[in-house]
């Protein structure tokens, strides 16, 4: 069946709201053809011509698989190994040795917010390795918890297994062969690194206190999807998962000023971040 790409006004507002009630994330005017080519897939598969009939569908979606597979082809996206490095740097030169300075004998804990296809929480653990690795004796233990709303991006990340391009982009040849094992053609996470993540479903707009407490939290090019106020109401909740004086990495293009108080900002090593006050 030929899918209609073109969405009317009225099945592009309905879509919105669907949207923003769903799992938080606002659309903003003029994002019709981004909604289109990230459901075209998804509706040729099913047989539906257009958006309005998927709505139409989806009042009677009493499984909620409708429901996810929307949310999934409009919330995953591309990533790639050691995306804003600096960020990295930040964490091992200054806030690991700060936060392990005045903690002793409990896990670090480190939290990847919208983790996505996994390469953001798997650089965390091989980071930690190093670190480790550097300053033996220093932390015993590393736990970094990932989570997304994609119940689906989650299945294959936990799988740690990169084909094409996600097997290269952004690696160097030594962290490929350090990090990886081969696998065909594909790149396979060791099971050393895979170790200390753990994968959860969380949508960042519900509760999500049941993770813990954590001293770093990674919620990058996350909430530019989201309002205002539900960017300070996030903002509030990873204040109240972080340890006294933890750690907030956002995107390198995000601000907090707007939306926060509870954060001072820290420069250092080419990376910004924030701290809990």
């Amino acid at each position: 069946m030929p899918v209609r790409k073109t969405l009317s006004h009225e099945e592009y507002v309905t879509f919105q709201k669907f949207l923003e009630d769903a799992c938080g994330i606002v659309l903003g005017v003029g994002k019709e053809y981004l909604v289109s080519s990230r459901l075209s897939g998804l509706m040729r598969e099913s047989g539906i011509a257009n958006v309005g009939d998927l709505l139409t569908q989806l009042r009677t979606d009493r499984t909620s698989k409708l429901k996810t597979a929307i949310i999934d082809a409009m919330t995953t996206n591309e990533t790639f190994w050691f995306r804003d490095m600096a960020h990295f740097r930040m964490l091992t030169e200054k806030a690991f040795p700060e936060i392990l300075g005045r903690q002793s004998g409990r896990p670090l804990r480190i939290w990847s917010a919208a983790c996505s296809s996994g390469q953001e929480p798997y650089n965390l653990s091989m980071i930690a390795h190093d670190y480790q690795m550097r300053n033996p004796g220093r932390v015993s233990n590393v736990e970094i918890v990932a989570t997304d709303i994609s119940t689906t991006i989650l299945q294959d990340a936990k799988k740690g297994i990169y084909c094409g391009i996600a097997a290269s982009r952004g690696l160097t040849q030594d962290q490929r062969s350090r990090y990886f094992l081969a696998k065909g053609d594909c790149l396979e996470v060791r099971p050393e690194v895979k170790r200390r993540v753990t994968f959860r479903e969380l949508n960042l707009t519900k509760g999500y206190e049941l993770l813990g407490k954590f001293d770093v939290v990674f919620c990058r090019n996350v909430l530019i999807y989201f309002s205002s106020e539900q960017k300070q109401d996030i903002l509030r909740r990873i204040a109240r998962s972080l340890n006294p004086g933890g750690y907030l990495f956002m995107g390198s293009t995000e601000s907090l000023s707007a939306h926060s108080d509870q954060y001072e900002m820290v420069s250092a090593l080419g990376g910004i971040a924030y701290r809990l006050k």
